[in-house]
C-alpha cells in the first residue's frame, strides 16, 4: 500500500534543474533507499519531500493528501519526521531531555502553563515513554550523559529517538550511518528493521551500499536530478548490476 509518492518533482537552483520531473513511491512499512553519485539530487530531493526546499514544479502526496511544499513543522502533525547526516542534538541538554523535544507538552501553551494538574499526567507519560525508546536504543546508560560528551553514532541513534517520540508514520534519514562504526550501523539498521514491524516507513539515503543493502525493500538510483534505475526484492541486484549503474559508481 502506497504511503507517499512524488509526481514529476523538478527544482531549480537559479539556472542549475537539481531535480528533473523526478516521480517514486515508497510503500507502507518498507524501508525504500535512495542511492546516486555525489550531486545526483538525492538530499535536494528529500529535502523537497520533508519541506525543507520549496519545488518549482510537480507534486508530493503523502496518504493520498497533497503536502507539497508545505513547511516541515505542518507535515510533523502529519506524521514525518526526518534526520540529518550531521546530528543536531542540542548538546547542552541530556540524551533523555533531547528526546523529550519530541514530544509537544501542552503544559508548553501559555494558557494551560499555570493549571499544572492538567499537564502533569502527560509530563510522567512521555518520560515513561523516552525511557522505553531510550531502552529500545540500548542508550540506558547514557541517558543523563550529555548528547556533545557522545560519540558520532550515539547522536544519530538520539536522533532516531527523538523522532520517534513524534509517533512518526514516516521517518526520512539522510545517511543515517555516515561516519559510523560498522558495528554501530549494523546496530542502527537493525533497530530500523524492528520499527519497520511495528508499521513505520522509512526513505533513506545513504551511500555505504555495502552495509544497506542487505536491509532494504526498494532502491532507487539517481543521476543527474533524475531517477535512472528503481528495483524492488529480487530485482534490486540486477539494478545494481545495470551497466549505466555500475559506470556512474566506477566514474565517480
Amino acid at each position: 500500500m502506497e504511503i507517499l509518492k512524488t509526481h514529476n518533482i523538478t527544482k531549480y537552483f537559479g539556472e542549475f534543474r537539481a531535480l528533473n520531473n523526478v516521480s517514486i513511491s515508497v510503500n507502507k512499512g518498507d524501508l525504500t533507499l535512495i542511492i546516486g553519485p555525489n550531486g545526483s539530487g538525492k538530499s535536494t530531493l528529500i529535502n523537497v519531500i520533508t519541506g525543507f526546499l520549496k519545488c518549482d514544479e510537480g507534486k508530493v502526496f503523502f496518504e493520498n493528501m497533497d503536502i507539497t511544499n508545505k513547511e516541515p513543522s505542518e507535515l510533523y502533525h502529519y506524521g514525518i519526521v526526518r534526520t540529518f547526516q550531521t546530528p543536531q542534538p542540542l548538546k547542552e541538554m541530556t540524551v533523555l531531555e533531547n528526546i523529550l523535544i519530541g514530544s509537544i507538552n501542552p503544559g508548553e501553551e501559555p494558557i494551560n502553563a499555570i493549571f499544572y494538574n492538567k499537564w502533569e499526567p502527560f509530563e510522567e507519560e512521555m518520560v515513561e515513554r523516552a525511557f522505553k525508546i531510550i531502552d529500545f536504543l540500548k542508550l540506558s546508560h547514557l541517558y543523563d550523559r550529555k548528547a556533545g560528551e557522545l560519540s558520532g553514532g550515539q547522536m544519530k541513534l538520539v536522533e532516531i529517538g527523538r523522532a520517534l517520540m513524534t509517533n512518526p508514520k514516516m521517518i526520512v534519514m539522510d545517511e543515517p550511518i555516515a561516519g559510523v562504526a560498522p558495528g554501530l550501523a549494523h546496530d542502527i539498521f537493525n533497530h530500523v528493521i524492528e520499527l519497520k514491524k511495528k508499521g513505520i516507513t522509512f526513505l533513506v539515503v545513504e551511500h555505504r551500499l555495502d552495509i544497506v543493502l542487505q536491509y532494504i525493500d526498494h532502491l532507487y538510483v539517481m543521476f543527474n536530478g533524475e531517477i535512472i534505475r528503481e528495483g524492488r526484492g529480487d530485482d534490486i541486484k540486477k539494478v545494481l548490476s545495470d551497466p549505466k549503474v555500475v559506470e556512474i559508481y566506477v566514474g565517480e
